[in-house]
């Protein structure tokens, strides 16, 4: 059993997240509920909780106040937010999730689903990402996710990614290669945003590595360190716009 705690300063939100756990959920029990920073610090030592739904907004602060006053986080977390893209994408950079306002339930099984998966030695790696990430809009660092470790990288160095079925290669500017088991497209939006482009549905550069763009062939884009890789036909107008934009 799941024994899970709510802190959130908003009382219908809390009601309605505590209703889809009891209906839906077997494995899932809510101990308590809390409705600020304050009350929520209280509210984990004293219960002790195995996931905690946490507001990232309270009216006393943030959910990252409550976590620097906590030191040791043994408990899972799923992030709940209105607004505030930045801390969206903080959070998906650091890999962690979030529910956004108004829950639903199918967004509240998936979060649950990976929760139960979550290691928990890995949460600490990926709050002090968060935080950092939280701190700079730029220059990021994503975490990829291996079967043996987290791999924090700076979203700089990354050359290239390729797309090989449910499969990501990411391949570092010093010549490492990392293999992650989720698609390319869990990562576009985010490297997007970090100066990448999909270049081909296998492809996508960090254009500051981009050296040349050949237009033979059928056109294809050389990296710094040699790489080719095919423009796909319906991406070299757009390509080509972003070039003229340097």
């Amino acid at each position: 059993m799941i024994r899970t705690l709510i802190i959130d300063d908003e009382a219908s939100n809390r009601q309605i997240i505590a209703d889809l756990l009891q209906e839906h959920f077997r494995n899932v029990t809510v101990i308590g509920e809390a409705d600020s920073v304050k009350a929520g610090l209280e509210s984990i030592n004293r219960l002790s909780p195995d996931l905690v739904l946490l507001d990232i907004r309270m009216e006393d602060g943030v959910a990252f106040d409550l976590l620097d006053q906590l030191g040791e986080v043994d408990f899972k977390i799923i992030f709940i937010t209105a607004y505030e893209e930045y801390a969206l994408k903080a959070i998906k950079f650091s890999a962690l999730d979030y529910l956004l306002k108004p829950v639903s339930l199918q967004e509240l099984k998936s979060a649950i689903a990976k929760a139960e998966t979550q290691i928990i030695k890995d949460l600490h790696v990926q709050l002090a990402e968060l935080s950092m990430n939280l701190q700079s809009i730029n220059n990021k660092r994503i975490v990829l996710r291996t079967a043996e470790k987290l791999h924090l990288i700076p979203a700089q160095d990354i050359m290239h990614c390729k797309a090989e079925r449910n499969y990501s290669m990411f391949f570092l500017a010093k010549g490492k290669k990392i293999i992650v088991s989720y698609p390319l497209k869990d990562f576009e939006d985010m490297l997007v945003e970090q100066g990448f482009f999909r270049v081909h549905k296998s492809h996508m550069v960090n254009l500051s590595f981009v050296e040349a763009y050949d237009k033979s062939h059928g056109g294809y884009v050389i990296l710094t360190d040699g790489t080719s890789l095919p423009v796909a036909e319906r991406k070299k107008g757009s390509l080509l716009e972003l070039f003229d934009k340097f």
